[in-house]
């Protein structure tokens, strides 16, 4: 069930705000949430009914373990390997829905097997409900998880706006927030911000991302029936889908926001106009903020972060955007995505060190020429994030430097009504402030055309 459709909109929705009120009112806290986690797991199931069963398993066995580590009669050895037995059992079931079929591919490539695991469907959300619970299985095993409420773990997992694409969600941040009396009751304030950030959300999506997306899979679906895209034509299909993309997650954030607040839940940012980075180290703070924050917590500090010397830093950061490149998906062009991302944090450490010494201290800083620099580094690793095939990337990007063919009915040259709508796009980025600048006086975050319905690109993830 997706936030811009009419079904969620004008029926699931208001029901669910009713209900949710309703019985916070009439009854009492434990009959709202009860409410509003059987309303997500609704949600949930609107795709495919048949995957429930998985996530509400997933929600027994890791609250269930999260309970046996936070029992301080089992020490050592015994709650390790608790905690591996958890994470292990998460990190399973990721593997065999996500990469099962990338794994026996590329296993049948280097052997020359033959092995058909058959179709597997990989579940809404499946990567999200994951991480959120294996950093609760971590927390709980550093004695940093101290409420076992079994209500509140279900509405943390599955509370319906956060659920199918972010952000990821902290414990921490969100058991509190179900104990307050004020959360159970209604307020036309809440209402009002949380309508009118969905609304901005909404926009976003509907009039900018579906809009600029036709531009953008016309040249990367063209690449797939053998066409070469012109230098200019490459340059404004990567740029167009880097505007698509942008739009599109940033419209989905502030929806996901917009849509807690009605309910009187504070989401944490997880985008604040990453476009506007002068640096890729700065890029990564804003562009999927809470997804970089359990990669840095979960991943890079347990790695040895930068605690064992510059190269050994390098190399942490490396294998953490490797990582991060394939979670996003099971494609050799995720994880060079995710390597380039790396390689890009590792060149922008390297050329920090330098600009401090005083062979380069004198050099003067210009934002703007940071964030072109920028701009461009990220449209270039976007064109491996959208492509169908590596071939497919290869080929436009071959084209953005080395020069592609001449303009053809398949893939023609940007005309002015595309170049007009992607300068009008960065003038938007570049200019005006988000969101969250924009509702700040409401605080409705923690800090760290209708007809036609589309996904939000961050769903396949």
């Amino acid at each position: 069930m997706l936030f811009n459709s009419y079904i969620f909109i004008f029926v699931f929705l208001p029901v669910t705000l009713l209900g949710f009120y309703g019985l916070g009112k009439l009854a009492n806290h434990r009959a709202s949430i009860a409410f509003l986690v059987g309303a997500s797991l609704f949600f949930y199931g609107w795709w495919n009914p048949s995957y429930l069963g998985l996530i509400v398993a997933s929600i027994l066995f890791n609250f269930r373990v999260g309970m046996a580590l936070n029992k301080g009669h089992e020490q050592g050895r015994q709650r390790r390997g608790i905690l591996w037995l958890g994470v292990v059992a998460n990190l399973a079931l990721l593997g065999y829905y996500k990469y099962a079929n990338f794994f026996v591919e590329n296993l049948n490539l280097v052997a020359g097997t033959d092995f058909h695991p058959g179709t597997i469907l990989l579940p809404l959300a499946i990567s999200f409900f994951t991480f959120q619970q294996v950093a609760f299985l971590v927390d709980s095993y550093r004695g940093e998880t101290h409420e076992y409420n079994f209500l509140h773990y279900c509405l943390f997992v599955t509370f319906f706006p956060q659920l199918i694409a972010g952000p990821i969600v902290h414990h921490r941040d969100m058991f509190p927030q179900f104990c307050r009396d004020v959360t159970y009751r209604f307020g036309l304030e809440k209402l009002a911000i949380g309508l009118a950030i969905f609304t901005v959300g909404l926009f976003k999506k509907v009039v900018i991302a579906d809009t600029i997306a036709v531009y953008s899979s016309a040249m990367f679906d063209a690449t797939l029936t053998g066409a070469v895209p012109s230098t200019s034509a490459a340059w404004c299909g990567a740029a167009a889908y880097t505007f698509q993309l942008y739009f599109d997650f940033s419209g989905y954030s502030d929806m996901a926001v917009g849509l807690a607040t009605m309910f009187g839940i504070r989401l944490p940012i997880n985008f604040f106009s990453p476009l506007k980075s002068a640096s890729i180290i700065d890029f990564w703070r804003r562009w999927h903020m809470t997804l970089s924050q359990f990669l840095k917590e979960y991943l890079y500090f347990p790695l040895g972060g930068n605690r064992a010397g510059k190269a050994r830093r390098h190399i942490n950061i490396l294998i953490t955007m490797l990582l991060g490149g394939l979670w996003h998906g099971a494609s050799w062009n995720f994880v060079i995505w995710g390597g380039l991302h790396g390689l890009y944090i590792v060149i922008n450490h390297l050329w920090a060190g330098l600009r401090r010494t005083p062979l380069l201290a004198w050099l003067p800083t210009s934002l703007w020429l940071g964030r072109s620099i920028t701009l461009v580094a990220v449209i270039v690793a976007f064109v491996f994030f959208r492509a169908e095939s590596l071939d497919s990337a290869v080929v436009i990007v071959s084209a953005m430097f080395l020069g592609g063919a001449a303009p053809t009915a398949a893939i023609p040259a940007p005309d002015m009504q595309l170049l007009a709508l992607l300068a009008a796009l960065l003038v938007l980025v570049w200019g005006l402030p988000n969101t969250w600048q924009m509702f700040a006086n409401y605080e409705p975050t923690s800090i760290i055309c209708l007809s036609r319905v589309s996904e939000f690109l961050y769903f396949q993830f």
